[in-house]
């Protein structure tokens, strides 16, 4: 039996979650369930009067060629091992993607299993590149304007600015912003922000701890002077800094020794082609082809 989760299942969710992704962070899992986790987001399959399978269907809006599209971001997609191979997932997914189809125009999944979603539509159209940063790599600068406790409307303000360079992205307010900073804490890591002389924010560098190295999930920049701060900021925390970016972004001018990985990050499925044409005024037959209709780099960051 599937059906939507309610409150009172939610320390059963919470277990599934932890079973089937062992590798995630304990801080992340407890702020997701504290503060981002709604059971109506959630279906379960119910065997043997216990949940044995989920998924969250995440809702969102989309800015994508300057509308702002209802999509949702597919997650938790988790089976505990014991109940797998017997379909249980196929069940909730054609379920969840029936309900994408009648209610919005495109629905993500980020995935490093895209087999398993190419058969509902989804193919890869967001990538993104990691740079391998080592002390060497980056320039010296002094960490001068350098904030470690930035406030969330200084980062909301700051990412509005550097967002409008792309296109496909979520919009976050400053709710989004003041979770964000949770989060990170809960992580064990630090957002660090970039100020010029004039006290103005240029950029932001969010940074978790792994091991001897940092991965810096996201940069933000308005300029190089920034860029450099910022990942300067991060290498003063460890010798290997893990920097992630939008592939878009080709930062190999400014770290032209750095290694350099292009992967792809996540994938769309279009649930509506005709729809999707006549909202953006050309012919679309696929997800491929939709997205080909951007008018600036694709740029999505979002896990949830």
């Amino acid at each position: 039996m599937i059906v939507k989760a309610v409150a009172e299942q939610i320390p059963e969710i919470r277990q599934v979650w932890k079973t089937c992704f062992p590798e995630e962070n304990t801080g992340y899992i407890d702020f997701y369930f504290k503060n981002c986790f709604r059971p109506e987001d959630c279906f379960v399959m119910i065997k043997e009067g216990k949940i044995v399978s989920m998924a969250v269907r995440a809702p969102h809006a989309l800015m994508f060629n300057g509308r702002v599209l209802r999509t949702s971001m597919i997650l938790g997609v988790a089976t505990l091992p014991e109940y797998r191979h017997h379909g249980y997932m196929h069940d909730i997914l054609n379920i969840i993607m029936d309900a994408c189809e009648h209610t919005e125009l495109v629905t993500l999944i980020r995935t490093e299993t895209p087999a398993l979603y190419e058969p509902y539509g989804f193919r890869y159209i967001y990538y993104r590149t990691q740079y391998r940063l080592q002390r060497s790599d980056v320039h010296r600068v002094t960490n001068f304007g350098c904030a470690y406790d930035p406030g969330s409307l200084d980062l909301m303000k700051v990412y509005s600015a550097f967002i409008r360079r792309f296109n496909g992205f979520y919009p976050r307010d400053l709710d989004y912003f003041i979770r964000l900073k949770k989060e990170v804490n809960a992580r064990g890591g630090k957002i660090v922000a970039y100020y010029n002389g004039r006290d103005q924010i240029q950029g932001y560098i969010v940074m978790i701890p792994a091991g001897d190295q940092i991965m810096a999930e996201e940069i933000v920049y308005l300029d190089s002077v920034a860029l450099l701060k910022l990942c300067n900021a991060a290498l003063a925390e460890k010798n290997t800094v893990n920097l992630f970016v939008s592939a878009a972004e080709d930062l190999s001018v400014a770290f032209p020794r750095a290694q350099k990985t292009t992967f792809p990050s996540t994938m769309v499925r279009l649930n509506d082609a005709s729809l999707f044409s006549k909202v953006f005024h050309a012919e679309v037959s696929d997800v491929e082809s939709a997205f080909a209709l951007t008018k600036r780099p694709l740029n999505l960051n979002e896990w949830e």
